[in-house]
Order: structure tokens, then sequence, then C-alpha cells
């Protein structure tokens, strides 16, 4: 499974990068977030430091990216473009299933509904060119580094941990009490499913 062959690489290094990527996104967030809050903020949702949405961003930003590797101010508004785009997307479903957004730029000058804004754009394009041109190689390198069969131990135990936790993080969010019967967590999720 993990030798499927997808955009040109295998699985293991995309999902290795997958995780790698969601790690070092949390942990760069919460950074700047506990620096702008003067006190430590984890700015994942869950428990665990991981953002998928970093994960998935870097990801698919670097192979959709990566032929642009040598052309770095079309790379530049192309990634800004893509990820504001994406962080759009991402922000009206997370105010769709949850009621809520997980980031406010209502403060910032030139945002859109608080959901994006220009500062994030501009920093966008910057995290495009640095994935693409530097840090990708060095993340694979990285996962190079471990032979495969503890990579995937290694990978496997995180995704595992990970679901744990935003599986009670959601039941949380949707305020499900697993002590309650059958019938009434049945009436939380039809009445999720009615939004």
């Amino acid at each position: 499974m993990w030798e499927i062959k997808l955009f040109g690489t295998d699985l293991y290094h995309l999902v290795a990068a997958f995780v790698i990527y969601s790690m070092l996104g949390w942990l760069v967030e919460s950074i700047y977030m506990s620096f702008c809050n003067h006190k430590i903020t984890n700015r994942g949702f869950a428990k665990s430091p991981f953002c998928p949405i970093y994960g998935f961003g870097a990801v698919i930003g670097y192979l959709v990216l990566s032929p642009l590797r040598k052309q770095y101010v079309l790379l530049y508004f192309v990634a800004a473009f893509l990820a504001t785009t994406f962080e759009f997307l991402v922000g009206k479903l997370m105010i769709r299933l949850f009621g809520e957004l997980w980031w406010d730029y209502n403060d910032k000058p030139f945002n859109y509904k608080g959901i994006i804004c220009l500062e994030s754009t501009i920093a966008w394009g910057f995290y495009g060119l640095g994935i693409v041109c530097f840090l990708h190689a060095k993340v694979y390198s990285f996962i190079d580094r471990v032979s495969h069969e503890i990579g995937i131990r290694i990978i496997s135990v995180i995704l595992l941990i990970v679901l744990v936790d935003y599986i009670i993080q959601l039941l949380k969010a949707f305020k499900v009490d697993l002590s309650k019967p059958k019938e009434a967590i049945m009436e939380r999720y039809r009445s999720f499913r009615a939004r």
C-alpha cells in the first residue's frame, strides 16, 4: 500500500510529509500566536500538536506549485492565491460544520468577513516559495533518513493518536455525551446533518 504512486511520488512520502507539515504548521502558528497573545497558545483543534490544514496545504501546494519552481514571481502569486482560496474554503466549511471559525481576521486590514486577509495572503505567498524552493527537499531528506519500516510505525502511531484526539474533540464540539442512550446521540447526528 505504501508504495502506491501518486503524483510522481509514493504514498509513504506523501503521508510522512503530511504528518511533518501538520506538526510544523502547529508549531509555527502556536509560537506566533503565543507571542501575539503574550501567553502559551495551542493553535490546534485538539490537544495534539497537529494542524492538518497545514499538512494538506503544504503537500497539495507543493504538488500543484512545483512545476513553477524556477519562476519565483509567478510561484509567489499563485501560491498566495491558492492558499488564500484554500483558507477561505476551509473557513466556510468550519462555519457550516461547527457554527464558528477558529481564527478571526476582523481586526486585520483588508480582511473579508474575518476569514481571509491581505496580511495572511502575503505570508502564504512566501510560505509557498519556501516550501517549493527549499523546505520540501529537506522534508523528503529527513523522511529518507528513517528506515521505511520504522517510518511506517512512527506515522501509524502519530496518526492513531491524532485520530483518537480528534474523535474526542469532535464529540466535545458536538456536545455528544456517550453516557446517553443511542437515540439521543442519533438525534444530535440528525440535527447536525440538517444544517
